[in-house]
């Protein structure tokens, strides 16, 4: 609410006056550009609101891939398997960077196209903006029976008093009011109501940048990480201990908290019976965390919605599966494996499959597992019915000869490279059983341990993309929902001991009218003798230096 005095500078800016437009300005064909003239025509473009919504939607249709692939950040596990089902695919996604697609470089180059252009279309908005604030409510229009709300009213107050009601009764509803006393001939109020929708738009665009701004902080300082581990084994926060890594840029690792702990139980709970038979219902994994060396141990649960929070890094829960113990013996009866492996889940019963490689044996030995969590052998062979292990099964395919690991090129530990290895075998198993091989070697099922795998990470623009959101749906709002309109009184010299008033009022938003309030400013000036809301023909231009009021810059 503003109240402006009857002092008025011809040069003061308005919403009129004042470029709200930032498209790029025509340039004459005829005259060369020049290396400045296309750099300030290449400035223009690029921070223009329609390359600005060009690049927000070339940025939400390049996370299309990051929703539809497994990531490395995410879900480490799957995008080995996709690269073992489908290697030449594979290999052709990941050179585009399309199993880690928010740190791809042509990812990075949109975020910043878009940040950039964001920036130079916004700031000049917002400038102008302020100086529209600061400036006063355009004059009245000469002709204010051409607008589309008009009122005539009789009154016997003199015209000045007619003004300082005018003016109250606008500034009572928090209208900008602006006066020019009655000079002998005339006078007139002029009222804006209605820039909380620009300030609200802006607000938006400002708070968008500032969600940029929160996710960049976080990819450039931040980290993010994930790691598999098995029931009874230990994890802790250094670079060499995860399976897959991703750093900001700026990241240190120096900067990692010093903690680890140890999978001390994994659970799970699926729905029995009913149409989600099998449907995951909980999930927990029982921890024991040591925060840094020499700290007391502490026993603590990490669940799906309830990560572990230590020293601003997260430790989320996001996946889990199982990992069948093995015994191999030499035809000696050594020992020359024994170790859980981690099998990869296929489908919602958690049939697994994986391998196991057994280099101290002569021939080296491989085996290609499927493990069944319930299984059920019937006419159509195989198969898991419930993800849970209630009735678990594992069946082998024995491979001897080289595997392959001298030749210096690396493996995958979920596939068995069988070129140079041929099939000595074929075996089902059951906790506790024994497979005896040609040449004496036995592997023993002896039961499974469950894995989880974790995401640890630090994110530290969070915050700032929460408080952006938060901005940006408030600016939102009111963009939405606030109307801007403009008002005009004026007071005609009295004839015969009466004061004619004209009300007049102008809408400036689509589907809205500024009827009502025009109809309560006239009624409270006196007595209204005539009443017009059609919508006419635009009003004639204002004079030389008068802004004009129709239409939003």
């Amino acid at each position: 609410m503003t109240d402006v005095s009857d002092q008025r500078p011809d040069t003061a800016p308005t919403s009129e006056t004042v470029g709200m437009s930032t498209a790029p300005a025509e340039v004459d064909a005829s005259v060369g550009l020049g290396v400045r003239g296309w750099l300030r025509w290449a400035w223009r473009t690029l921070t223009s609101m329609r390359t600005a919504l060009v690049l927000l939607f070339l940025l939400a249709l390049a996370s299309v891939p990051g929703s539809l692939l497994p990531q490395r950040g995410t879900d480490p596990v799957k995008v080995t398997q996709y690269l073992v089902d489908d290697p030449t695919k594979g290999r052709i996604f990941d050179r585009l960077g399309l199993f880690d697609v928010f740190a791809a470089p042509w990812f990075a180059a949109i975020y910043l196209l878009l940040f950039v252009s964001l920036v130079g279309c916004v700031l000049p908005r917002t400038l102008a903006h302020a100086r529209v604030l600061r400036a006063r409510p355009p004059l009245a229009p000469r002709n204010l029976g051409r607008l589309p709300e008009h009122r005539t009213v009789d009154t016997d107050d003199d015209p000045q008093s007619v003004l300082e009601a005018a003016r109250a009764h606008l500034r009572s509803r928090f209208w900008r009011v602006d006066v020019t006393a009655y000079d002998g001939s005339a006078g007139t109020v002029s009222a804006e109501k209605g820039y909380a929708r620009e300030t609200g738009n802006l607000l938006f665009h400002v708070a968008l940048i500032g969600i940029l701004a929160g996710v960049a902080l976080g990819s450039l300082t931040g980290f993010k990480g994930t790691v598999i581990v098995r029931e009874g084994s230990s994890f802790a926060d250094t670079r060499a201990q995860f399976d897959a890594f991703t750093p900001g840029r700026f990241h240190s690792d120096d900067s990692l908290p010093p903690f680890s702990f140890t999978l001390d139980a994994f659970t799970a709970g699926y729905q029995r019976g009913g149409q989600q038979n099998g449907a995951a219902r909980e999930f927990s994994a029982d921890v024991t965390l040591v925060r840094s060396p020499g700290s007391a141990p502490e026993k603590t649960t990490i669940e799906v919605n309830d990560p572990l929070e230590i020293d601003g890094v997260k430790v989320f829960l996001v996946g889990h599966g199982y990992a069948p113990t093995f015994t191999v013996k030499d035809p000696k009866g050594e020992v020359v494996f024994q170790d859980s492996v981690v099998f990869l889940p296929q489908d919602g019963y958690f049939t697994s499959t994986g391998v196991v490689k057994v280099p101290d044996t002569v021939p080296q030995l491989g085996l290609q597992g499927v493990f069944l969590p319930t299984a059920v052998v019937d006419a159509d062979g195989a198969r898991s019915v419930f993800p849970a292990a209630d009735d678990p099964a594992l069946f082998l395919t024995a491979w001897s000869g080289d595997l392959g690991l001298d030749s210096g090129r690396p493996q995958s530990v979920y596939k068995l490279d069988t070129a140079a290895m041929r099939q000595v075998g074929v075996k089902g198993l059951r906790p506790g059983a024994t497979w005896t091989l040609p040449g004496g070697t036995t592997v023993s099922f002896d039961g499974y341990k469950q894995w989880a795998s974790f995401s640890v990470a630090r994110d530290p623009g969070k915050e700032l993309a929460l408080v952006a959101g938060v901005l940006a749906m408030s600016g939102l709002a009111l963009s939405l929902l606030v109307r801007r309109r403009r008002m005009w009184v004026r007071v005609s010299a009295p004839e015969a001991g009466v004061t004619v008033v004209e009300v007049a009022g102008l809408t400036r938003t689509e589907h809205a009218t500024v009827a009502e309030e025009v109809d309560a400013l006239a009624s409270s000036l006196g007595t209204v003798r005539t009443t017009r809301t059609t919508t006419p023909a635009p009003a004639d231009p204002p004079e030389s230096g008068t802004p004009a009021p129709e239409g939003d810059t």
